[in-house]
């Protein structure tokens, strides 16, 4: 199954007690067992409490203690946009034997965005929920329970639907057992599809009331654009997990009436932005290809990558309507692989990042960094083993080492001294507690776990960084590692240190982007951290702190501690509290180009630092815009090109030399005629530089080479070519009357294809106590995300997608 994205976003909080694992360095791996060290030293500005914003946060701090329950973990759902509906699933992590005798989960709500609860389990008649399937949230205030049902002696199993944020429920027996969770169309919840343990497809027109068999045999599906509804499956209709690369890729465009078959011998597939991407392998001895699809899989073409073996794989790292972000790893146990980037068809790939470090668990640092447009972020493995990051701030067009930060000074003997953000590797080996976070609506902030110094280290504590220019300038912000949270558009950020003696008491929140904090106790019995739960997209004001007390009867009583800081930051802001900012631009920059990216300057308006008040729920954005004249930088090196070093014009690659740059479009051969720049997908820029025939194409058969006069020497379009009787009765036909069809498919075409594909998610946190924290390591350990179509619990594949939010 290719891991997917998901409209419920399941974060795992557990406790680890394995010795954490130190930072891969080369291709071994190498367990940091003795204990870090800090950092080179910065000061964090911490600004003490007055006594009656003390008192005022304790009036608006609401405390819930959820006693009794037999259940190990926690599942916490935010439902709906702005209903302040909270669902606490408390439950188990498999069935015990007292099940059958009546063992249940509880079901707890919230309507005042988690300062009270109410048990709510008679609702679903305290029925025992399946805890890896959690709580389905979808569009609106949709919401799916999916009970634990057993399959001897059951034709199928139970589901509990609401469509009134959990308010009613309604009991719904299925024909079947459910393989995974239930996925939901991303913008209509009444369309949902489910996967049976037997291998069939079904699907429900009418929000899980009705359910339809729709397919047997098959092994992985997503939503596309529209309704259109993509899977794969054997060929035999039986499901047999073995048959990968034997699998056949369908597409039904009306519900399951119809199918088409789209290709053979597919590996695995998936959908994402516009683009249907698929991989084939041919034979079992043959590498696999990539397959790609910007018109809902009507045509499709080879991507021009490199094949891959049976030990090697593709990523997708990220994608739109307009490009894709690809990994190929290497040959072998490297850990790392070359990262390339489409053209808007998904066909023609440019090398962007050599050496990109995907480690042996198949996890990925890359992360888009979404509070500033084209600004990505991720760590490479070098040539002498050490990890380092960089970014780019053109949507992978050039990579930069990050800006060593502000207030931090390196030793004497470090010779390249910059900040190295800890990513998903780190995540997972227990190095820091959680990933760099940014949001749209907060422009320009960053928050990320790092270290200062030639390398990425794993034997210094990580600290936190911020950064309000989108990645350009950081500094230290927090001495250690930390939870942390973005507010009210950026407006409020919070963060819980992770203690690495494990209970905590104290919050600290910041309304200037992280330059100065105040500390709050929220409760005088500390309690052992799970996480932060706070309202999805950044508009609240109030953030629940999670955790569990142990009891004397060895079970956990749940605790939420809800802070409402709209109580202290009562004001409104006004128009003198923002001020205009140019994206992009360096300090003092006074170049017409300055804050050009992507080939337009984009001005915002944001509030200042220094001011002491509330974006508030009714925020918008705003921005201005205006074009540039394009340079070198508004284009990537095409297809067989690279940077030079010292220049950084776009040179062919030494293999590349001597070779026709062909591929293969819709059954005819294209010979690609270039001077090595091909402009980023989504530029608008404009005028300016203009390389000579930056893209042209001949058309022609097989063997042909095209003559000197095929080309004039400043053409700008394609110039093609029909040689033998059948180009030229082709050409005859289509003059004469498909031109008027085939132009009015094109621009239907084009407007299906830009559609972007709404994927709904909402926050699904499940804590567990079951594992005691590692006291080197800080509190959380493995934090786990995975997004699928096919639900949140996906085995990792050979051709994955890797999500960041970002992910």
């Amino acid at each position: 199954m290719i891991c997917w994205r998901v409209v419920a976003l399941c974060v795992l909080l557990r406790f680890g007690a394995e010795t954490r694992t130190g930072l891969r360095e080369g291709a071994a791996h190498a367990a940091s067992t003795s204990r870090a060290s800090g950092g080179p030293a910065f000061e964090s500005c911490q600004v003490s409490l007055t006594p009656a914003e003390n008192r005022l946060l304790d009036d608006n701090t609401h405390e819930t203690g959820f006693n009794g329950d037999d259940g190990s973990y926690v599942i916490l759902t935010w439902v709906g946009d702005g209903t302040g509906v909270i669902l606490v699933l408390s439950t188990i992590s498999a069935p015990i034997d007292t099940f059958l005798e009546g063992g249940s989960s509880r079901l707890y709500r919230s309507t005042d965005y988690g300062k009270s609860f109410h048990d709510i389990s008679q609702s679903i008649n305290h029925t025992f929920i399946k805890e890896e399937f959690g709580v389905s949230v979808g569009p609106g205030s949709s919401v799916i329970l999916t009970a634990d049902t057993p399959v001897v002696d059951h034709p199928g199993g139970v589901i509990f639907t609401s469509t009134d944020a959990a308010a009613t429920f309604r009991f719904v027996q299925l024909p079947f057992h459910l393989a995974q969770p239930i996925t939901y169309h991303f913008l209509n919840p009444d369309l949902l599809v489910a996967l049976s343990i037997d291998g069939a497809l079904w699907l429900s027109l009418d929000f899980g009331a009705a359910w339809t068999k729709v397919h047997d045999g098959v092994h992985s599906f997503s939503w596309g654009a529209g309704i259109n509804l993509f899977f794969s499956c054997s060929k035999a209709d039986t499901m047999d997990a073995e048959e990968r690369g034997d699998l056949q890729l369908k597409r039904t465009k009306d519900l399951g009436k119809t199918f088409a078959i789209i290709h053979e011998d597919v590996f695995s597939f998936g959908y994402i932005g516009a683009f249907l991407f698929f991989s084939v392998m041919e034979d079992t001895r043959s590498p696999r290809v990539m397959y790609f699809s910007s018109d809902q899989g009507d045509t499709f073409s080879r991507a021009l990558l490199p094949s891959a073996s049976t030990e090697q794989f593709y990523s997708i790292l990220d994608g739109d309507e307009d490009m894709l972000f690809m990994h190929v790893d290497n040959p072998g146990d490297t850990y790392f692989g070359t990262m390339y980037t489409s053209d808007d068809r998904g066909i023609l790939f440019s090398k962007s990042l050599e050496r990109h470090l995907f480690d042996g668990q198949r996890k990925s640092d890359f992360r888009n960094i979404t509070s500033l447009r084209g600004v990505y972020l991720t760590n490479k493995l070098d040539k002498d083993g050490r990890i380092r990051s960089v970014i780019s701030f053109n949507r992978g067009g050039t990579w930069h080492r990050l800006s060593k930060p502000q207030n931090v000074e390196c030793e004497e003997e470090v010779k390249n001294c910059n900040l190295h953000i800890h990513g998903e590797h780190s995540r997972t080996n227990h190095i820091v507690p959680m990933l760099l976070m940014s949001e749209a609506s907060a422009v320009g902030l960053v928050l990320a776990h790092g270290t200062v110094g030639d390398s990425l280290s794993s034997w210094q504590y990580p600290d936190v960084f911020v950064s309000s220019d989108g990645g350009y300038n950081w500094r230290g912000t927090l001495r250690g590692p930390h939870h942390y949270s973005i507010l009210d558009s950026g407006g409020l950020v919070v963060a819980v240190e992770a203690r690495r003696k494990g209970q905590v008491k104290t919050i600290k929140f910041s309304t200037d982007e992280g330059q100065c904090w105040k500390s709050y106790n929220f409760t005088e019995q500390p309690f052992f951290f799970a996480g932060l739960a706070s309202e999805p997209g950044t508009k609240a004001m109030s953030v629940s702190v999670w955790g569990f007390r142990p009891e004397d009867d060895n079970q956990p009583m749940w605790v939420a501690v809800t802070i409402d800081f709209q109580s202290l930051i009562t004001r409104t802001c006004s128009d003198q509290d923002y001020e205009e900012w140019l994206a992009h631009s360096t300090e003092g920059g006074t170049s017409e180009r300055d804050g050009c990216i992507l080939g337009v300057k984009e001005t915002y308006r944001r509030r200042k630092k220094q001011a002491v008040c509330r974006n508030g729920r009714s925020y918008v954005m705003v921005k201005k815009e205006s074009t540039c004249l394009c340079n070198m930088e508004d284009f990537l090196c095409d297809y067989g090109y690279q940077r030079h070093l010292n220049t950084s014009e776009c040179v062919r690659q030494p293999d590349a030399h001597n070779k026709s740059l062909e591929m293969c479009l819709n059954g005819e051969e294209d010979e690609l005629l270039t001077t090595g720049y091909r402009k980023i997908p989504s530029n608008r820029c404009e005028g300016g530089f203009s390389p000579q025939m930056a893209v042209q194409t001949v058309i022609r058969p097989c063997g042909v080479k095209p003559g000197p006069d095929s080309l004039s020497a400043h053409s700008t379009v394609p110039v093609t070519h029909f040689d033998t009787p059948r180009e030229r009765l082709v050409l005859i036909l289509v003059c004469a009357g498909a031109g008027v069809i085939v132009l009015a498919a094109a621009v239907s075409a084009l407007v299906a294809v830009r559609r972007g594909v709404y994927q709904y998610r909402a926050p699904n946190y499940r804590f567990s106590n079951l594992q005691i924290q590692d006291d080197r390591n800080g509190a959380v350990g493995d934090f786990e995300s995975a997004k699928s179509s096919n639900g949140p619990n996906c085995p990792q594949d050979s051709d994955n997608v890797i999500s960041t939010e970002s992910y």
